[in-house]
This record gives C-alpha cells, sequence and structure tokens, in this order.
C-alpha cells in the first residue's frame, strides 16, 4: 500500500516537472521568436535619438522596400567623386566654407552633397554637425543619407534632393515672378517649422539648438512641404544656455539680439528667429534689407500691436491681394510678437506655440490641397 502511495507521489511529481520544463521551452522558443522578429525589423526602424513626442509628426516606419532605409552609411571618396562627376555636376547652393553639388546616386537615387572646405576647426565643426545629424530623424528635416570623412582636408554630408528650392526664393523671387505662395500654405509651413524645432529642443535624446532659422535654410519638396536644412551652427546636449565660440553665428536680421549682446545662446534664440521667419511669412518682406541695412524687426512693433489688434491689412504681404483669413494674421501677428520679446525667458516654447497654432490656425492643419 505504502509503495503504491510513492508510486503514484513520484509519478506526479514526474509530470508536474515535465509540464514545468515544456512551458519553460515554449516561453523561451516564444522569446526567441520575438528576438528574430525584432531583429528582422530592427535595421530598418531603429532610430540613434527618440521620435518626437506624442503629438508630433514622427518618421513613418520604414518599409522592406524602402531604399532609404539602408542610409545614413559612409561613402568612400571614390564614390562620392562618381555621384558628383568629380565634382563637376551642377553647383545648387555655396556657403562661406562649403558648396553643395547635385548628386546622383546607385539606383538613380538623386542626391545633394555638401563638400565642407576645411581647417583644423572647420572639420570640427564638420564632425559636429555629423553627429547631430545622425541623432535626428523628422519628416521636416533634410534627410541624411551618408557622408564621407576619409579626407582629412574635406568633409562631405550626403543628403536627400529636395526638388522645390528653399522657402527665400519662394517668397520673393517667385512672388516677383507670379508665383505667389498662398496664405494657407504658408500656415502650413509654419506649423510643419514649428514641430521641427519642438522635436529638435525637446524630443531628441539630447537637446538640439540649431542656431540659424531663416528662410533660405528651409527647403521644399515638390508638395511645398518644408524641410529644416543646414545644421553647421547648431549646438548638441544643453540643459539652459552656454557660451558659444568666440565667433559669432546666426544670420543678419534673424539672429537673437541677445545672444549679440551676451554670446549666450539657448532655445530662445531659435525662437527668436522663428518669430521672425513668421514676420517674414505675414509681410512677405525680408528680414534684412542690404540696401537700407534696416532689420524687419525694428519697424515690426507697431505693425504687430496693429495686426493683434485686427488691423491687419497694413502689415500683410500685398501679393496675396486680400486672400487671407484676417483672425488668422492676427494670430500668427501676435506668436510672432511674442517669440522676438526682448527678454527671452518670456518667449514662449516651442511646444507652446506648436499648440497655438493648433487651436487657433484652422489653414495650417488643413487636409485641403493648398499647392501653389
Amino acid at each position: 500500500m505504502y509503495l503504491a502511495i510513492v508510486i503514484t507521489l513520484v509519478l506526479a511529481a514526474a509530470s508536474f516537472l515535465a509540464s514545468l520544463v515544456c512551458v519553460l521551452l515554449l516561453r523561451r522558443r516564444r522569446k526567441l521568436c520575438l528576438d528574430a522578429e525584432d531583429l528582422e525589423v530592427g535595421v530598418t526602424t531603429a532610430r540613434v535619438a527618440d521620435g518626437p513626442e506624442s503629438g508630433l509628426d514622427g518618421p513613418p516606419p520604414a518599409q522592406k522596400n524602402d531604399i532609404f532605409a539602408l542610409f545614413p552609411r559612409r561613402f568612400s571618396w571614390t564614390e562620392v567623386e562618381t555621384a558628383t562627376a568629380n565634382f563637376t555636376s551642377d553647383v545648387i547652393g555655396k556657403g562661406g566654407f562649403s558648396t553643395v553639388y547635385f548628386a546622383r546616386l546607385k539606383d538613380s537615387i538623386a542626391a545633394s552633397v555638401k563638400l565642407h572646405h576645411s581647417s583644423e576647426r572647420l572639420h570640427h565643426a564638420f564632425r559636429l554637425e555629423l553627429d547631430i545629424l545622425l541623432r535626428v530623424h523628422h519628416p521636416h528635416i533634410v534627410r541624411l543619407l551618408g557622408y564621407c570623412d576619409e579626407q582629412d582636408d574635406q568633409g562631405v554630408l550626403i543628403f536627400e534632393f529636395i526638388s522645390n528650392g528653399n522657402l527665400h526664393d519662394k517668397l520673393h523671387s517667385g512672388a516677383c515672378a507670379g508665383d505667389v505662395l498662398p496664405w494657407a500654405r504658408r500656415t502650413s509651413i509654419a506649423y510643419r517649422l514649428a514641430q521641427a524645432l519642438h522635436y529638435l529642443h525637446d524630443g531628441c535624446e539630447l537637446q538640439i539648438i540649431h542656431g540659424d532659422i531663416k528662410t533660405s535654410n528651409i527647403l521644399l519638396d515638390s508638395d511645398l512641404n518644408p524641410k529644416l536644412c543646414d545644421f553647421g551652427c547648431a549646438r548638441m546636449g544643453f540643459s539652459a544656455t552656454v557660451r558659444p565660440p568666440a565667433v559669432m553665428t546666426g544670420s543678419p536680421g534673424y539672429v537673437d539680439p541677445h545672444y549679440i549682446r551676451t554670446g549666450m545662446v539657448s532655445k530662445k534664440s531659435d525662437v527668436y528667429s522663428f518669430g521672425v521667419l513668421l514676420l517674414v511669412l505675414i509681410t512677405g518682406a525680408e528680414a534684412f534689407d542690404e540696401g537700407t541695412e534696416r532689420l524687419l524687426t525694428t519697424v515690426a512693433g507697431k505693425m504687430l500691436r496693429e495686426a493683434t489688434n485686427g488691423e491687419v491689412a497694413e502689415i500683410v504681404d500685398r501679393y496675396l491681394v486680400g486672400e487671407y483669413d484676417k483672425g488668422e494674421v492676427a494670430v500668427m501677428a501676435a506668436i510672432s510678437a511674442v517669440c522676438i520679446g526682448e527678454n527671452p525667458s518670456l518667449r514662449p516654447s516651442m511646444a507652446d506655440v506648436v499648440r497655438i497654432i493648433e487651436e487657433k490656425v484652422p489653414s495650417a492643419i488643413s487636409t485641403v490641397d493648398c499647392k501653389a
């Protein structure tokens, strides 16, 4: 009798252990399957920096047939020379220390190749810009496809090719030629740029200050969606404000006066420049008139006060010939006014700007086709 009981207990224990082993094996198999699935999609969906916070436009998941999922990558100098026909292809941009060439990569992918003409100091700036670009992924920031750092005296950044020029030419040269940027498209550009700046300031693993927000640094794609470019003045990883290098950066008309006075740069410096850009979108005027050396902001005070009170006729770009929403102009003018305020601590955050536009400027987020 006792033997029967012992045999029964032994069999029960063996059955329990067998069941436990099966469960553990199934769990391990399931974990391995999940890991395999993660590895399968990890290459195409992984990002160096965190994406935008909830409510912001983030990058769409890469598809398996998306050739750009292979980028960014390191290119050889020979590949760069081939893509630019040994740097004899069309020059599509030129800066103080760089030249941008049109390029054709493998699989006929159009690209822009930015060649840095480098000294030791400028090569350090190239490395900093590259480090920042490898961390940012946003639909309204120009996409880095690759880079080449083989040459000691030259650095190369390779970007997606944006086909429709920049916002400066569209607002000024385009308007003069009869190609006027509609009001709804202007508000949409402002909103999407605000999202991109909010992402840089608060959505990345390290805060990024762009440092040179202006219309010529905003490219437009075939649908007139904005792509922020040129991170040559950018700074990364600051908790509040820092003292920048001795050489001042930024562009006349857009640069924060507080930065000029103190040499201190912060996220609010970008906010100031964004406020100037809003003023340019509203008025169609240049931020800095080289002929008269006049800053748009010096004559903006009275215009902005009148616009926020509903008197918008005198401030709005004459090329719009009355085709705009007066209430929206007043809101955009009010945003601009607080952004360019003298005290940086009283300027709004880009999160605040995004929220106000979403709430009070319907045309900025409208799905209605408003292509120029």
